[in-house]
């Protein structure tokens, strides 16, 4: 029986660039760096965020931008801190798409790598109740 999501693993091109992203929007806690060592496939680090365990492992970024995307969830009166986080690293940021009303609000940015990220103020039960409105 599955349990839960255990962990997230995102390829990028350079850690230290990766782990300032992470760091400076997620608040990401670092509790591991493989170093010299090589246990997996590539040089790896491992973080925690919102209780999730995220990987990023060295290697050849995405070569295409796609909607595939993970979503954070964030309080609604946090919304303009994190904005400005993203903001502040200078990447991409991808125009919301149209939303019903109550869905909540999203936040969609690009890291160094092509991967799609979301910041995302809704909760799956409000949007529910929504969408059978």
């Amino acid at each position: 029986m599955v349990e839960g999501v255990s962990h997230i693993t995102f390829i990028v091109k350079d850690l230290e660039r990766a782990t300032a992203f992470f760091t400076a929007i997620f608040n990401a806690e670092q509790v591991y760096d493989s170093q010299d060592k090589m246990f997996s496939l590539s040089s790896e680090r491992f973080f925690i965020i919102g209780g999730q365990w995220i990987a990023i492992m060295e290697g050849e970024p995405l070569l295409e931008r796609t909607y595939n995307h993970v979503a954070f969830k964030i309080r609604d009166e946090e919304f303009a801190e994190y904005e400005a986080r993203v903001q502040a690293l200078g990447v991409d940021v991808k125009p919301p798409r149209p939303r019903v009303a109550g869905e909540g609000r999203s936040l969609y940015f690009y890291d160094h790598d092509n991967h799609l990220f979301e910041l995302h103020t809704g909760n799956l039960a409000d949007r529910l109740a929504h969408y059978a409105r």
